[in-house]
């Protein structure tokens, strides 16, 4: 009777460590997503003010400005994970586009303002890319762990399902940004 209830103690211990461990990547994957969304919104609230310092050197420079405000409001109306994907390679876009032009003011590349606010959305970037990774690593590690043993059969229990990488599902977006004048 004592090795059955010895037996019943242990496996009751290892669901709890693998449901514990399920828990834990479930919301690192969680946690990851929502950092993507606090760098889209860090730069979000950056574009304006680098749109405004442009356009006093660059007036004549419409389309440019209309592209990055297209952007920002895709960005901003994302509400799935391929949507957000979508607006961000979109903005990631219009910012290339917008800091060529800034090749052609000298005096705007010289502009206090313009070179901190390029240095804080270059930052931002390398932020978002790096909270992309971050996603994609623990969505990895989530969707290996529901599906080996015996971890499987805890999260089949759990109605866990795999999680959707942030990924680019538009191959034009992995091709290089041609910027034309």
């Amino acid at each position: 009777m004592y090795v059955a209830l010895g037996i019943i103690a242990l496996l009751v211990i290892i669901f709890i460590a693998l449901y514990n461990g399920l828990v834990k990547q479930k919301n690192q994957v969680e946690n990851a997503l929502s950092q993507i969304d606090t760098q889209l919104q860090r730069r979000y609230d950056l574009i304006p003010n680098l749109v405004e310092t442009v356009k006093g050197y660059a007036a004549h420079e419409k389309e440019v400005f209309e592209q990055v405000t297209a952007a920002r409001t895709a960005t901003a109306s994302a509400n799935t994970l391929q949507e957000k994907a979508e607006a961000d390679n979109m903005m990631t876009g219009t910012l290339k586009s917008l800091f060529a032009v800034s090749e052609n003011y000298p005096q705007l590349k010289a502009n206090e303002n313009f070179a901190q606010l390029q240095t804080e959305l270059t930052n931002t970037e390398n932020k978002i890319a790096f909270s992309r990774q971050f996603y994609n690593d623990s969505v990895n590690r989530f969707n290996d762990a529901i599906v080996v043993f015996p971890q499987n059969l805890v999260a089949g229990m759990l109605g866990y399902k795999k999680h959707e990488y942030f990924e680019v599902k538009d191959e034009t977006v992995r091709e290089n940004v041609k910027v034309k004048f």
